[in-house]
């Protein structure tokens, strides 16, 4: 049996750019929220989850609206965060990143993934399907997670608003990355939230 994790970042924020912490969604990020729910709408959930954020909580909202048949749960384990610090064997162009970054935000976010991992990263004696709507950051950890990469390697996997990941948990072999920032769903005006320039 498969348990299968689809991990959706939120949609597009409104005033995004202004640097705003959170916020509701602009209403490209409500197209964004109803498009990727029409592209999961034949998947068996299991359950789901997102991050209390307002952009993801609103995201969930959109999308459940036209997947009745599921309701999504808040988790603080998909809050975003800092998934890791920085390590000894880190490349030195990523060390600017932490410049802001306190090492208690360092400390909640480690705690944090422990936990998230400790609660999805679980096999199943059945098929399961897990929608998770969550941030940037975490979605980056988790397929840092599938591949048992070094911490730091969640740098610069991104995702777009409203991509699909899709992360089979295996019981007896490791983890499998089925698709990754798929935007099939988006047509290009709607694909927004990767820099152009990579930050690091």
């Amino acid at each position: 049996m498969s348990h299968f994790l689809y991990l959706v970042r939120h949609g597009e924020q409104q005033d995004a750019e202004y640097g705003l912490p959170d916020g509701p969604l602009s209403e490209r990020g409500k197209r964004q929220a109803r498009a990727i729910a029409e592209r999961l709408g034949g998947i068996p959930f299991t359950g789901a989850w997102h991050s209390p954020l307002t952009r993801a909580s609103e995201t969930a909202r959109i999308m459940t609206e036209r997947m009745p048949a599921l309701e999504s749960h808040p988790s603080t384990l998909l809050i975003d965060c800092i998934p890791s610090g920085p390590t000894p064997d880190m490349p030195h162009a990523f060390v600017p990143f932490f410049g802001s970054v306190t090492p208690e935000q360092i400390e909640a976010g480690e705690a944090q993934m422990t936990d998230a991992a400790n609660e999805w990263f679980v096999p199943s004696r059945e098929d399961r399907h897990d929608l998770l709507i969550t941030h940037n950051f975490v979605i980056a950890w988790f397929v840092r997670e599938t591949f048992g990469a070094a911490a730091w390697r969640w740098m610069g996997v991104n995702q777009a608003n409203c991509g699909l990941t899709i992360i089979r948990v295996r019981s007896s072999k490791p983890s499998v990355l089925i698709t990754h920032n798929d935007l099939g769903h988006l047509p290009a005006e709607l694909r927004t939230g990767l820099p152009v320039n990579q930050p690091y």
